[in-house]
């Protein structure tokens, strides 16, 4: 099954927290500290395999969770730092935040990385602390916490030709004669749930990825049908093969209405080149109308060059792909965007809020809240190294203007604390 959505949540590691420890060795009575630091927690990264064309792994596989990082050791040993976690995709996914909506990245060409959550850094051992007024620091740090997200995976095909058309024009039965995908062909519309790409090796030199797009309707910009859901694969593709139904009742009225949809679903699409082909010639009936239908073709829409083509015989297929391949070799090299992670800072991370409660105080800070999971609180110095951070933020003296008073909670993220004076 081809899938081309999927939400995942992602999860880095939290750093590996900084040891508090002393030497202790023969005739070392008041060894100093060597508590080394932690290490890194591992990063989860997003990365583009070009092998692969679907996110159906992600029908199992929802969740995925870097390591923590080791803790740090005596004789200022610094910890493991984790491994990254490694999700490998197809060329053409788009990674948005699924809180936010906000795009992070389009990942195109092979081997491209994102990275989505970064480790939590090692937390510092006491060793670091250490000055000439405070020889013996027993204080440290715990690893930073690592980062969590849920993200929604989307996937546009890249292929050098779209096929369009109408339900039925006979799409899949022209991808199907041209290269080596089989796709489901049938005689009813909307054959083709999902879409198909094949490759056409045309001579040695010259081969193609075409991509069978599911038939449009009218009003298929607007979610009508199945277009709404499919018409994004097409913005990938650079050259379009317009697939008519020379069955149909007006296929040039289709042609037009086809057009019409691509340039209310994104202005661009009607700007890409196309190649007509008049489907179904090895019927009668179309052949009768066929001169007809490539004059009409002429006058009302401005196609000089209409081909009349048979996927079910192979009739002229061949001269409709090198065409195509010609139009595609004209158009101008398409750069390969760098991927460039878009993270906007929406607040400046030292704000806080407090809030009043029946049974104490909570203060909103994601600094504060970092800070407290990184604090040995068993260690005093540790504790008052934390009470210096609420003055500096301020937050001390905006909980006393407050009206707290000794013995009230305070709670920050996870942590209840005791005010006191």
């Amino acid at each position: 099954m081809f899938i081309d959505q999927a939400v995942i949540q992602v999860r880095s590691g939290k750093g590996g927290d900084g040891a508090v420890h002393f030497r202790r060795e023969k005739y070392v009575p008041f060894g100093g500290p060597d508590g080394g630091d932690g290490g890194r927690g591992g990063d989860v990264i997003i990365r583009v395999a070009p092998k692969l064309n679907t996110l159906s792994r992600f029908r199992q596989q929802t969740k995925f969770h870097a390591q923590e990082g080791g803790r740090g050791a005596k004789q200022n040993m610094t910890g493991r730092s984790a491994e990254a976690v490694v999700i490998l995709v197809p060329p053409g996914t788009l990674v948005y935040s699924d809180d936010s909506g906000e795009l992070l990245g389009d990942l195109v060409a092979g081997g491209q990385e994102l990275v989505v959550a970064r480790g939590g850094r090692g937390g510092r051992g006491n060793a670091r602390f250490a000055t000439a007024r405070n020889q013996a620091p027993r204080i440290g740090e715990k690893g930073e916490p690592g980062e969590e997200k849920r993200l929604r995976l989307e996937l546009k095909l890249i292929a050098d030709i779209g096929i369009v058309g109408v339900p039925n024009a006979g799409k899949s039965t022209f991808l199907a004669a041209v290269t080596n995908a089989r796709p489901k062909i049938a005689a009813y519309p909307f054959t083709t749930l999902e879409p198909n790409l094949g490759v056409a090796d045309l001579d040695a030199e010259t081969s193609l990825v075409l991509a069978d797009i599911p038939g449009l309707i009218e009003g298929a910009h607007r979610g009508l049908g199945l277009g709404y859901e499919f018409l994004r694969h097409i913005q990938r593709t650079r050259v379009l093969i317009h697939v008519l139904d020379g069955m149909a009742e007006d296929p040039v009225l289709d042609y037009i209405q086809i057009n019409s949809e691509l340039a209310l679903f994104d202005e661009n699409l009607a700007a890409k080149p196309q190649v007509v082909a008049i489907n179904k010639i090895d019927i009668a009936e179309v052949k009768e109308r066929l001169a007809s239908l490539t004059q009409r073709l002429k006058l009302e829409a401005e196609v000089d060059n209409a081909f009349p083509v048979s996927a079910l015989t192979r009739e002229n297929l061949k001269e409709v792909l090198y065409r195509a391949a010609s139009l595609l070799h004209s158009l101008p090299p398409e750069p390969i965007p760098e991927t460039v992670p878009v993270y906007r800072v929406e607040s400046d991370p030292r704000e806080f809020a407090i809030t009043h409660l029946t049974d104490g105080w909570r203060v909103e800070s994601a600094a504060l809240i970092r800070a407290a999971a990184m604090t040995y609180w068993e260690y005093p110095q540790s504790v008052r190294r934390f009470q210096r951070i609420l003055e500096k933020l301020g937050v001390d003296k905006a909980l006393r203007e407050a009206g707290i008073q000794n013995g009230d909670m305070v709670f920050i993220g996870d942590y209840e604390l005791e005010w006191s004076d």
